[in-house]
């Protein structure tokens, strides 16, 4: 059985970010596919200050949620992350959980997380595909590094309401054939 965590990087539970990853989950959950949905905005996750800590093997430094979650991490086959583009890259709350991805940069924790797969969801306001390059740019580069495999790129412009990517019912078919593939 496929295991999945979704990371829900944007601040607005129900928003259109919210919906994309859901479906995607409700879709493997009915394939057979053990699931889970991480809400950064109702944890605490603090800044990495460099103190290389982890880099020496060591439990990280920080007393915050995301020692919580590197075991759901660690126990899962693939990563859902999914963040809107603010200012042409991630929220704040999915930037501050990547840069803790760092946690898996020495040799003891690398095989932790090296060659699971990972799918990227970005809903936007803008028209222009390019408004999300640097943010795209910004995931391949920081899961190539982990030795993490990018395996899809749900790319969404134009959703500006909340919840309106809903009525957008060729992406949620893509939403749904996507679960079902994931949970294979």
């Amino acid at each position: 059985m496929k295991k999945i965590l979704g990371i829900m990087g944007s601040p607005r539970k129900n928003g259109n970010t919210h919906i994309l990853i859901s479906k995607i989950i409700e879709s493997a959950q009915k394939e057979g596919a053990d699931t889970k949905m991480i809400f950064l905005s109702d944890l605490i996750i603090k800044e990495c200050d460099g103190c290389y800590s982890c880099w020496k093997g060591q439990k990280c430094g920080k007393n915050d949620d995301m020692n919580n979650i590197y075991p759901l991490i660690i126990n899962s086959d693939v990563l859902i992350f999914g963040t809107p583009v603010y200012w042409f890259g991630p929220t704040a709350l999915m930037k501050v959980f990547i840069d803790r991805l760092v946690y898996f940069n020495c040799p003891e924790n690398r095989a932790k997380i090296k060659g699971k797969n990972a799918i990227i969801v970005v809903p936007f306001e803008d028209e222009d595909i390019e408004t999300a390059s640097p943010l795209l740019q910004m995931f391949e580069k920081s899961l190539e590094y982990l030795e993490v495999k990018l395996i899809e790129r749900l790319i969404v412009p134009g959703v500006t309401k909340k919840g309106e990517v809903i009525e957008k019912a060729e992406i949620m078919k893509t939403c749904y054939a996507l679960g079902r593939k994931l949970a294979i």
